[in-house]
């Protein structure tokens, strides 16, 4: 099969970018999308041009490396797979594909495809770890987890961090990502001591590194590689609402602060 495609091209963060055409010939349909750019790059090579910058690492789905927009959907036409899982049988021989970035201001496009999605670990490492000692591993069986508890916080720690869902929001809401990495602790007994300051630092990181707020329109969810459900959002939204209240009506003296 042979398709054309429309590629952005950008050679910096402050260089104006454009979409070239070219042509990929001959391609297997059971190679992956990535597979065929690789090919095309090595014509591209050969000619003596500039190969298209791609990120990617694992090409298994599992690093969320691998983030294109595919014909105006993030990771590709189908639901739960990244863009290395899509496969040019995917696509109707003679097919023209558009291949972008993933678009928002908080990912800056760096060259061609690759944007820089640091702003994910921002907000990770403004909280979204647990910091007390616990010292050394407990027995699997000596804190007790409701089952339903461990495979919802299981489910939000799928999250792979690859920012598709910002890429489908209309306002570049991060919303579903902080929500995952917030829940898969509030969840557990592991989690409990620092989640209010944990939701508080995550959100106002999120907040203060300009991604947008959340309209439920549930794009995020959809188009989500691991399918993380948008009902972690409004789990989000409680944890949030909860914090806010305890911070603001502690007693002074755990407050940390006093009357001048």
């Amino acid at each position: 099969m042979s398709v054309t495609l429309r590629v952005w091209r950008q050679a910096g963060p402050a260089e104006p970018g454009k979409f070239v055409e070219y042509q990929a010939k001959n391609c297997n349909p059971n190679m992956s999308f990535l597979e065929m750019l690789d090919v095309v790059n090595d014509e591209l090579v050969h000619a003596g041009e500039e190969p298209i910058a791609f990120a990617h690492d694992c090409r298994e789905g599992i690093c969320g490396t691998c983030s294109l927009v595919i014909d105006g959907k993030p990771h590709g036409p189908h639901k739960g797979i990244a863009s290395c899982q899509t496969y040019m049988r995917s696509f109707a021989d003679g097919a023209v594909i558009t291949v972008e970035p993933f678009r928002a201001k908080p990912f800056p496009v760096i060259k061609d495809l690759v944007t820089d999605r640091s702003a994910f670990d921002k907000i990770q490492q403004s909280g979204g770890f647990i910091s007390i000692r616990t010292g050394a591993a407990p027995d699997a069986n000596s804190i007790p987890v409701p089952k339903d508890n461990a495979e919802l916080a299981m489910d939000a720690a799928a999250c792979i961090g690859c920012g598709a869902c910002v890429a489908a929001c209309k306002n570049a809401s991060a919303m579903l990502f902080v929500a995952a990495k917030v829940s898969q602790f509030a969840l557990l007994p592991q989690g409990q001591p620092e989640r209010a300051k944990r939701v508080l630092a995550m959100v106002g990181k999120m907040d203060e590194l300009g991604f947008g707020s959340c309209t439920n329109q549930y794009e995020c969810s959809a188009a989500c590689p691991k399918q993380i459900s948008h009902d972690f959002i409004a789990r989000l939204n409680r944890e949030y609402i909860k914090a806010t209240f305890s911070t603001a009506f502690k007693p002074v003296s755990e407050a940390g602060g006093g009357a001048g």
